[in-house]
């Protein structure tokens, strides 16, 4: 099998999650200037086989766009121009970013690293992924 790669896509840097080679476990893997984001992606999936991408789609409380959505849909717009055979799958991702500071808080990590905005992205792509795989089971 191949992995699954969750992204919580920012203006300022991305999150980055990933699957093992079953697809059993999703584990934070780094955070990544958004700039740097299609570089990175692109040596990834050079390394390691990759079956897709789950990204997370920023929604409101009733499930319209937020000012999160467009950047995300750019995004996801200029990965299918550049990716054309990887699948990209988009998620809604309510509420990641408060799950991931409250599994951070609750994991006994110290104030200073809590206050580190590429953990809560890292955790939140983590959350994303998990998200993905307990919706296609």
């Amino acid at each position: 099998m191949a992995r699954i790669v969750g992204i919580d896509y920012g203006l300022k840097r991305c999150g980055i999650a990933v699957t093992d080679e079953f697809q059993l476990i999703a584990s934070a893997l780094t955070t990544i200037e958004t700039p740097k984001l299609f570089e990175f992606l692109k040596t990834y999936f050079e390394k390691e086989k990759v079956e897709k991408v789950v990204v997370g789609d920023p929604k409101d409380l009733r499930g319209n766009d937020t000012h999160g959505t467009a950047p995300v849909k750019n995004f996801v717009y200029q990965f299918q121009k550049k990716f054309p055979t990887m699948e990209l799958i988009l998620v809604d991702e309510r509420f990641t970013s408060k799950m991931a500071s409250q599994a951070i808080l609750m994991s006994g990590v110290k104030k200073t690293e809590r206050q580190n905005k590429g953990l809560i992205d890292q955790v939140s792509a983590t959350i994303i992924l998990q998200y993905y795989m307990g919706m296609k089971r």
